[in-house]
């Protein structure tokens, strides 16, 4: 399960390894009680354990348990532990809440939510061999068919996060010359870079990355926020899930900013990959193609009859729109076409804007671990000339995630340049002018720029101390 993860995850210099004979379990505080000091430890058949003090009395003691919230993907764990933990969000689960579902009463049941995203769907579309319109109708069939009550497209909470990206980064701007990190800004719909981020270079980093959400969680804050309210419903009555091209999603999904304390719940439940959407579908003997088109659920409940994308590629596009907003709100220079400058290879390139001579701008993407670690010494020495940076974990970006399905009979290069085929041929959507955006902003939200918007689709991250104990060295 390691390899799914993304190599930015894998390759830190963490000593987490844990050797093949022992159980993955995170640090548990213990009481020291003298009277107890010389008890020891009994395990019965059943695998539970037990304290037997000096007077012969026995104590039952719970196991320490990890989940995907304690856990820091370094790839240390034995296969059977990383396993438990992807379970805990995978397909099987999904399944087990649609079965509890069709058993429970009308009034306990969850409403059963769906976010899917365009690279996963034009991964399925390549595998299935169908455009990506028909592979999102016939998709909405086959989950729907399962028990789910509604399907969305996260390119649409992808709006919300350029618009705030774009946002962000113009105030940063202008506070550049009084605060030393504001600038450069780096983007933060990655959770692989993300965790990688606050595993290794915590306070340092951190400052420069953009606070707004990703797409995954925007639109967790869209379903149990404002849809939970159109359909009457507390949070914790909606189950939500997510399909994406990466394992690391499952992580950021996890994390206890996206953990709503009132009604308990997460703002999404839970995510599974590309590959897992084709497992469930060969686990129910179901072929997509075959089955009939259904219509394409909005969230504000009126039916869409197209799909569309963002430019920039297939990692969101965060470069483009940010360069394209800055250039017009800062300088007042309207971008009709962006010129990419390959750098050390092709995931490491440069885009600049210049007036006589002069660069007003100069940004960069940086996918892949081994341009991130170039871009992070770049900024340790103070050598760093950009002010934005898109950083992806994965080489080629978000397209080429480790969720995603793997074409037989086809080298990775050829399958990713199909993938990266379809999802390029849907019409190019410019988030200022999508009408259900601005209807979520001005009526929900309370208008740009408000302390709601502020609050909803943004969030903070946390420096990750390395622990120096026992557990920590390396046999």
């Amino acid at each position: 399960m390691a390899a799914q993860f993304s190599t930015a995850l894998q390759l830190t210099e963490l000593d987490d390894f844990i050797a093949p004979a022992q159980e993955c379990i995170k640090p548990v505080k213990v009481q020291k009680n003298p009277a107890k000091a010389a008890a020891r430890i009994r395990i019965e058949p059943d695998g539970s354990y037990f304290q037997v003090n000096q007077d012969g009395e026995a104590e039952k003691l719970e196991k320490a348990k990890i989940t995907l919230n304690d856990c820091l993907a370094c790839s240390g764990c034995i296969t059977s532990a990383e396993t438990v933990l992807v379970r805990q969000q995978s397909h099987g689960e999904l399944c087990k809440v649609l079965a509890l579902n069709k058993a429970a009463a009308a009034h306990e049941q969850k409403l059963v939510v769906v976010s899917v995203s365009p690279q996963s769907r034009a991964s399925l579309a390549a595998r299935c061999k169908l455009g990506l319109l028909e592979t999102a109708q016939k998709l909405t069939t086959f989950l729907k068919g399962l028990g789910v009550h509604h399907v969305f497209d996260t390119t649409f909470s992808r709006n919300f996060s350029l618009l705030e990206s774009q946002q962000e980064f113009v105030r940063r701007f202008h506070r550049q010359a009084e605060d030393k990190t504001a600038l450069p800004m780096l983007a933060s719909a990655c959770p692989g870079w993300i965790c990688y981020a606050e595993k290794t270079h915590g306070s340092f980093i951190i400052p420069h990355i953009s606070t707004t959400k990703s797409p995954q969680q925007v639109m967790g804050s869209l379903v149990k926020g404002y849809f939970a309210e159109q359909q009457h419903l507390p949070p914790d009555r909606i189950y939500h899930v997510t399909v994406m091209p990466c394992y690391d999603k499952k992580l950021e999904a996890s994390r206890p900013d996206f953990f709503n304390q009132e009604y308990q719940t997460r703002d999404v439940d839970c995510v599974i990959t590309t590959g897992e959407v084709l497992k469930l579908l060969e686990e129910e003997g179901v072929s997509l193609s075959d089955l009939d088109p259904a219509p394409l659920d909005t969230m504000l409940g009126r039916a869409a009859e197209e799909l569309s994308c963002h430019r920039g590629g297939g990692s969101g596009g965060y470069l483009e729109h940010i360069f394209r907003h800055a250039a017009r709100e800062l300088f007042g220079v309207h971008v009709a076409s962006i010129h990419y400058r390959p750098l050390r290879n092709k995931d490491f390139q440069e885009v600049t804007l210049e007036r006589d001579g002069e660069v007003l701008l100069q940004f960069a993407l940086a996918y892949g671990f081994r341009n991130i670690q170039n871009l992070v010494q770049k900024l340790k020495r103070g050598k760093c000339p950009y002010h934005y940076v898109e950083v992806m974990a994965c080489p080629s970006g978000c397209l080429n995630g480790g969720g995603q399905i793997k074409l037989e009979g086809e080298s990775s290069k050829e399958e990713l340049q199909q993938v990266e085929r379809l999802y390029e041929s849907l019409r190019a959507e410019i988030p200022e002018e999508n009408q259900a955006v601005r209807e979520l902003y001005e009526h929900w939200l309370g208008g740009w720029g408000s302390d709601r918007a502020l609050q909803v689709l943004h969030t903070q991250y946390h420096a990750v101390e390395r622990a120096s104990s026992a557990l920590s060295i390396k046999w």
